[in-house]
């Protein structure tokens, strides 16, 4: 790789072990995936839950955050991902005191490297969101897809020692997504009938996914016949990434890399697949292991919930009372608005949960489960079906409104 003299000086050791460590580490990494250079960043952001993390995670974090002030801290704008705990409801969740201590510790080292405990996976829609053409270096997958493809912004999936040296020498190698010749598509697929409900959007989301399955394919969808909102392009890209460890989409005439077809793809790419509403209601009948079937918990995660499905949410429990829980997991930047506006006292005045900070399969899910009894689980996010299965549930994918009838009526509707 070709260093400037600052990176050599950091490679010397001149500004401290942290930053030592942290080049060596990045000139590896861009060794290893053949980047020319390094290219400098705006901001990092970090995988922080202890479930990741481990015994060994942390006690490395701390050796870090022991040195002088000066060696240890971050030079640009570092933020996290959800944390494993809302402390505020742990008991009530049924996690234990070791996840706790170890989550106190985790953040004690972070706040210590002058990393901002933001603790969310939707970043993109509550802090600062990245411009186009503005170089990141992001951690979790649905934070990635959507800064690439929706915002025009440039990341690669950064690991959490990656993003960490990111944040420690405000910058990152420059391969895949931050040079052009990645960014174009590779998979064309055709949308017959666009999706309308958040659920149907990560259905759509998990079918492309399973279709490209490599984490250098770049699809690129044309036929969707509106401008998608927010939150149901954040369920398209964290299914997609889930399913196919996508970084970069592109939707014709609505993402800004591509207003025509030939802007992303060349004349030659070939029509993979086209996708219509039966394909979206038989990869959610996959999920489904019988309609009726009691329902254990009902959980609203994965990605977290904005402000708008919060409103959606308390309109839906407005009057009705829950029998099984039900918990709705937000930011920790949107929960002071949704207690604000009544949001949070109407979800809890049905007998609902709604938890900041965390994601649901960050939180110790598995040992959750065991706690409480939970196997059937309920959830429009795609993403949570996705990754459940290996936590010991049965989850089933189902709209809003089904959830929340599940988790008033015990079972879900036929």
């Amino acid at each position: 790789m070709h260093l400037t003299e600052e990176e050599r000086a950091l490679a010397a050791g001149a500004a401290g072990p942290a930053r030592q460590w942290a080049i060596g580490h990045q000139i590896a990494v861009g060794r290893y995936l053949g980047a020319a250079d390094f290219v400098l960043v705006s901001q990092a952001h970090i995988m922080a839950d202890t479930e990741s993390l481990g015994e060994a995670g942390v006690a490395w974090l701390e050796r870090w955050a022991a040195l002088p002030e000066t060696d240890r801290q971050v030079r640009i704008p570092t933020i996290t991902d959800p944390r494993g705990t809302d402390f505020a409801a742990a008991a009530r969740l049924r996690q234990q005191d070791w996840m706790l201590a170890l989550e106190r510790r985790a953040i004690a080292a972070f706040q210590a490297l002058g990393i901002l405990m933001t603790d969310t996976c939707i970043n993109y829609q509550t802090i600062m969101p990245a411009v186009r053409g503005e170089h990141m270096a992001y951690g979790d997958t649905g934070v990635v897809i959507y800064t690439n493809s929706v915002l025009g912004a440039r990341s690669n999936f950064e690991g959490g020692p990656s993003a960490l040296a990111a944040g420690l020498t405000g910058r990152t190698p420059r391969y895949g997504y931050h040079l052009d010749a990645h960014r174009r598509a590779s998979l064309h697929i055709a949308v017959r009938d666009t999706p309308r409900a958040l659920h149907e959007w990560g259905a759509l989301g998990a079918l492309v996914g399973r279709l490209a399955g490599d984490y250098w394919q770049v699809p690129v969808l044309s036929g969707i016949d509106r401008v998608p909102g927010s939150d149901e392009l954040k369920h398209f890209g964290a299914a997609l990434a889930s399913y196919g460890s996508v970084a970069l989409f592109h939707m014709v005439g609505i993402t800004p890399e591509a207003e025509r077809l030939s802007d992303v793809a060349d004349p030659s790419l070939p029509l993979r697949a086209t996708l219509g509403a039966e394909d979206l209601a038989t990869f959610r009948r996959g999920t489904d292991r019988g309609a009726g079937e009691a329902v254990d918990v009902v959980v609203f995660s994965a990605p977290q919930l904005s402000l708008l499905e919060l409103r959606d949410l308390a309109g839906l429990l407005d009057g009705r009372r829950t029998t099984v829980p039900l918990l709705a997991v937000t930011s920790p930047q949107v929960k002071p608005d949704a207690d604000r506006m009544g949001l949070t006292a109407r979800i809890e005045a049905a007998g609902g949960m709604l938890l900041a900070g965390m994601c649901f399969y960050q939180s110790y899910a598995r040992e959750m489960a065991e706690a409480n009894g939970w196997q059937r689980l309920a959830t429009n996010s795609a993403k949570l079906v996705n990754i459940l299965g290996g936590y010991g549930y049965h989850p089933v994918l189902a709209s809003m409104e089904a959830c929340v009838a599940a988790a008033c009526d015990g079972r879900l509707p036929s």
